[in-house]
């Protein structure tokens, strides 16, 4: 990584990154508190759309890792930019949470079950057989088929739920249409967060903790990617892909220091 352009900004995953559902990764909250005495660019992201960056500032904060509003970017956010560039002004209906409605509402979409331009399918702990089947019609009867992010299952202190990309394959099934996944590990999530702070890719540095998204979308993004093995994928499973991060790392903790260091 030392062979590159100094590093001026930085992008983080969330879940497995910095946090275990809200527990805090030792060393998180320093990483962060490094990058702010630092004045370096930064961005934590997530495709998890259920919750707002309001709302993803308080959960971060209560495990003492303090993360501006501003900081945090979601497939939500990714989404709704994604549309308002698209079709300005459009409508849809929404399968999601907090988060996405009301990021759809501020890049002033209409949300609508009459003739919509899209279907939006995000994160929602509670999915509705009646709400999912009212998709299904609407896009059978034209409407455009997105969705946030194509994670097949969520976390839960239960076990694995399902999640955006398991209901996207429901509704794919019963329409034979595909949605447009706008999050990890389509590289259009990094891009937009790198244009949301003004960074270039040869700057910035990606962190992760997943292989087929996090790594994935930042390489494919042109970033140098730092692998942690304090979440999904671990050391052994590395080789197993055609592509490699450009640094492992235990855990963000060991991260920290390189903050400094890449100058």
């Amino acid at each position: 990584m030392t062979e590159h352009k100094p590093v001026e900004s930085w992008l983080t995953d969330m879940d497995g990154v910095l946090v275990h559902e809200e527990r805090a990764i030792p060393g998180a909250g320093e990483f962060i508190a490094s990058l702010q005495a630092s004045g370096k660019k930064f961005l934590v992201l997530t495709n998890n759309s259920i919750f707002t960056p309001r709302d993803l500032r308080a959960r971060l904060l209560a495990g003492g890792i303090d993360v501006p509003e501003t900081a945090i970017w979601t497939s939500a956010l990714a989404t709704a930019q994604f549309l308002d560039d698209q079709r300005p002004g459009g409508t849809a209906y929404v399968i999601g949470e907090a988060g996405l409605t009301t990021a759809l509402h501020e890049v002033g979409y209409v949300l609508t079950e009459r003739a919509p331009d899209y279907v939006v399918l995000g994160e929602t702990r509670t999915y509705s057989f009646e709400a999912i089947t009212k998709a299904i019609r609407l896009i059978s009867d034209g409407a455009r088929f997105i969705a946030t992010n194509p994670d097949p299952t969520g976390p839960s202190t239960e076990g694995p739920l399902p999640a955006t990309g398991s209901v996207a394959a429901l509704i794919t099934r019963a329409t034979g249409i595909a949605p447009y996944f706008v999050g990890k590990p389509n590289p259009l999530m990094m891009r937009s967060a790198l244009n949301r702070i003004e960074a270039h890719s040869e700057t910035t540095v990606m962190i992760g903790d997943r292989m087929d998204t996090d790594i994935i979308s930042g390489l494919e993004a042109g970033l140098r990617t730092v692998l942690v093995l304090s979440g999904s994928t671990g050391g052994h499973e590395v080789e197993r892909f055609p592509y490699r991060p450009t640094r492992i790392a235990e855990s963000i903790a060991d991260v920290v220091p390189l903050v400094a260091a890449l100058d």
